[in-house]
């Protein structure tokens, strides 16, 4: 989770952060900057495609809809940040998109927000949209090395983080190799078999499968946490057929699923384990107060980076190994981690992938109009 300060002072530390904040170089796209009192620092970021902030009808109903979010994140300024080929200062299509797209949101922004300060970052440069020193900002900008040279820069690669080249790239998993997935299915069709048979046995059998599940889970991130305690140079193979298998079979049981769900969730202990017995009914309110964890301001709390990545992995897993077309719960949970990280546009991906392969599957509806509606993961939100 990054920590990093950045003033509204330091346009060049700006958007140098941009992208690690957003997780990708923004192509043809307008990003929206909340500017959080009292020294402006930076709050939330929302990005979305240049020419949609720019057409004549949507763009200004656009741009009241970024406005109401930056006013709901507290903001007090904002800043418009530009993502175009050329120059938007030169003759052409350029211009008349970035011109229509600041119009739109400097007149939603200005009763609430004040004067907005528009940048562009082209091919080539950055510069400001309103700037006509050529000394000061030349044609095509000022070298986008400037921003590959910046503290706020070598803070974010220094601290881990990267870049995508492209949003797509955000929800990209790579398949594994063939063998690899059939090792997997092969458990993954005895484990589905092996919950029918319990299903059919009774409550009890049933109960019994599905804790052997939530164990197989919790093995497979043990096995990854582990490594990550043996230190650098330490890489983790995949885990194993056995528990892919048992793990994807698994979260096609919607009582497996949440019982994974809250494991995500710090302090939950053994509440997984008794959310899949008969007696959930018992646990019901536990559950309730661990999702409460990850959405509700009042108590939430930031995803633990360790888990979290470890859980990530599994997922990740799961997905590069499993059946095409089977894997909206797995995609889903990744998406719910995404989204409490804080990284909206990894999250909408992953939902979109689930939705393609299941478009009635609960909790990615559910999670999708909340993406939909901008809203921030508890923790984000909480009280100062």
């Amino acid at each position: 989770m990054d920590t990093t300060t950045i003033r509204v002072s330091e346009p060049r530390e700006m958007l140098a952060y941009l992208p690690h904040q957003l997780g990708f170089r923004p192509r043809h796209s307008a990003v929206a900057v909340s500017l959080r009192p009292p020294r402006g620092r930076i709050g939330l970021v929302a990005r979305v495609d240049l020419p949609d902030l720019a057409d004549v009808e949507r763009g200004p109903q656009l741009a009241r809809g970024l406005v109401s979010h930056l006013v709901a994140d507290r903001a007090s300024g904002a800043v418009l940040v530009l993502y175009t080929q050329d120059d938007p200062r030169g003759p052409g299509p350029t211009r008349t998109l970035s011109r229509a797209a600041a119009e739109h949101f400097r007149e939603a922004a200005h009763t609430l927000l004040g004067e907005v300060v528009v940048w562009v970052v082209t091919s080539r440069g950055y510069l400001a949209l309103d700037c006509d020193d050529r000394e000061c900002c030349p044609s095509g900008g000022r070298p986008l090395r400037e921003l590959d040279s910046t503290a706020v820069g070598a803070h974010m690669v220094l601290a881990g983080s990267s870049v995508a080249d492209c949003r797509e790239d955000l929800g990209r998993i790579r398949t594994a190799p063939g063998n690899a997935r059939r090792s997997v299915s092969r458990v993954c069709v005895r484990w589905r078999a092996r919950h029918d048979e319990a299903q059919a046995g009774g409550d009890n059998e049933l109960s019994a499968w599905r804790e052997q599940s939530v164990t197989a889970w919790r093995a497979a991130v043990a096995a990854e946490l582990e490594v990550h305690a043996a230190g650098v140079g330490a890489v983790a193979p995949p885990p194993s057929p056995s528990a892919l298998g048992k793990i994807e079979a698994a979260l096609a049981d919607r009582r497996v699923r949440d019982g994974v769900l809250v494991t995500l969730v710090p302090g939950t202990r053994d509440l997984a384990e008794r959310s899949v017995r008969d007696d959930a009914t018992a646990a019901s309110a536990e559950m309730a107060a661990a999702v409460g964890a990850i959405i509700d301001p009042r108590c939430a709390v930031e995803p633990p980076a360790v888990e979290t990545a470890a859980h990530v992995r599994v997922l990740e897993s799961v997905v590069a190994h499993g059946r095409r077309g089977a894997q909206p719960p797995a995609l889903t949970l990744l998406a719910l981690l995404a989204w409490w990280q804080g990284d909206g546009a990894r999250a909408r991906l992953l939902l979109e992938r689930a939705l393609q392969e299941d478009p009635e599957y609960t909790l990615a509806q559910l999670l999708d109009a909340t993406l939909a509606a901008a809203v921030p993961p508890g923790w984000i939100s909480r009280p100062q």
